[in-house]
C-alpha cells in the first residue's frame, strides 16, 4: 500500500473528476493508496478539513499556518494547540520558512503581501513550540531558508518526536542534517522532473527508512502528468521514480515509506483502516 503524506484535499478541483473529492480518493484507492494526510495552510482551513476527515476514514489532517499565508496577527502557541486539539490534528503544519520572494532586492522589507523574515520566524517558532508541547511531529515547508530552518529545528524540536521536510528541494547536506535531528525527508512529483537530478541523487543516497512520498496535490503533478492538476493517485509515480533510482521494487518503496509514515505520525495509526491497523500491529508500529 501507499500513503500520500501531504495533499491539499480541500483545494482539489471537483471538475477534474467530473464529480467530487470522493472520486479523486477512489481513484487513489484503486491504485492501493490507503492513507491520506490532508494539510492545513491556515487555521481557518480546519473546519473544512475536519469535515473531509469525518467523511473518509482514511483521511487524517494537520493544523498549521503556511509561511506565506498573510495573517493580521500570528496565532499564539495556545491558539495553535487549541485548534489542533479541537480538530484532531495528527501533526502541526505546514509551517516553516519561505524566503524565495524575499531575495537580495528585499533584504530588510518584504514585498506587499509577503510576510517578512522576522514575521515568518516568529510564526514558525510558535508552531514548533506548540508541536513540542503537544508531542506532535511538524510538517515543514522550507525554501531558500536553510540556516534559519535548521537553527529553529535544533532549538525547538525533540528528535524523539521529529517531523518532516515536505516537498524537499534543497541539498543533500541539509537533508542529512535534518535526518540527524530526527526528521524525515518527503519527495514529491518534482523528483520526476527532467531538471531534478540533484533530487534523484538524494533519493538514491538517503536511507530509505527516512523517506516519505507525497503529491502536494493539486500542485506539482509528476511526469507524465505535468501541466495537469495533481491528485493523490499519482503518489505512485513518485514511488516508481524512487524505486527506479535505487534499483529496488516499487513494493519495497511502498512498504518502507508507509512504515515511515506511521512511525512519524503516530496519532494517525489508530485512525487507519482496520486491515492497515492489523498490519501495523504485526510490524510493531502500533
Amino acid at each position: 500500500m501507499f500513503v500520500d503524506s501531504h495533499c491539499h484535499l480541500d483545494r482539489l478541483d471537483p471538475a477534474t473528476h467530473g464529480s467530487d473529492l470522493a472520486a479523486a480518493l477512489d481513484a487513489a484507492r484503486a491504485r492501493d493508496v490507503r492513507q491520506f494526510l490532508a494539510i492545513a495552510v491556515t487555521l481557518e482551513d480546519l473546519p473544512a478539513l475536519a469535515e473531509i476527515s469525518r467523511a473518509h476514514d482514511d483521511v487524517v489532517i494537520s493544523a498549521g499556518i503556511h509561511p506565506l499565508h498573510r495573517v493580521a496577527e500570528a496565532p499564539s502557541v495556545a491558539a495553535i494547540k487549541e485548534a489542533a486539539d479541537c480538530f484532531g490534528a495528527v501533526a502541526i503544519g505546514e509551517c516553516g520558512l519561505d524566503y524565495h520572494y524575499l531575495g537580495k532586492h528585499y533584504p530588510d522589507k518584504a514585498p506587499d503581501g509577503v510576510p517578512s523574515r522576522e514575521e515568518q520566524r516568529e510564526r514558525f517558532r510558535r508552531q514548533l513550540v506548540a508541536a513540542s508541547e503537544l508531542e506532535l511531529p511538524v510538517i515543514i515547508h522550507t525554501r531558500e531558508a536553510r540556516d534559519d530552518t535548521l537553527a529553529l529545528i535544533r532549538e525547538h524540536t525533540d528528535p524523539a518526536v521529529g517531523g518532516v521536510l515536505h516537498c524537499f528541494t534543497e541539498d543533500l547536506d541539509m537533508a542529512r542534517e535534518a535526518v540527524r535531528h530526527g526528521f524525515y525527508i518527503s519527495l514529491s512529483g518534482i523528483v520526476t522532473f527532467r531538471n531534478a537530478e540533484s533530487l534523484r541523487e538524494l533519493a538514491r543516497r538517503l536511507p530509505l527508512d527516512r523517506l516519505l512520498i507525497e503529491t502536494d496535490s493539486p500542485y506539482l503533478a509528476p511526469v507524465p502528468h505535468r501541466g495537469k492538476p495533481n491528485e493523490p493517485a499519482w503518489v505512485v509515480e513518485v514511488a516508481e521514480c524512487i524505486a527506479g533510482e535505487r534499483g529496488i521494487s516499487v513494493a519495497e518503496v511502498a512498504a518502507q515509506t508507509t512504515a515511515n509514515f506511521y512511525r512519524l505520525f503516530r496519532a494517525a495509526a489508530p485512525e487507519a483502516p482496520a486491515d492497515v491497523r492489523e498490519a501495523l500491529s504485526h510490524a510493531g508500529l502500533v
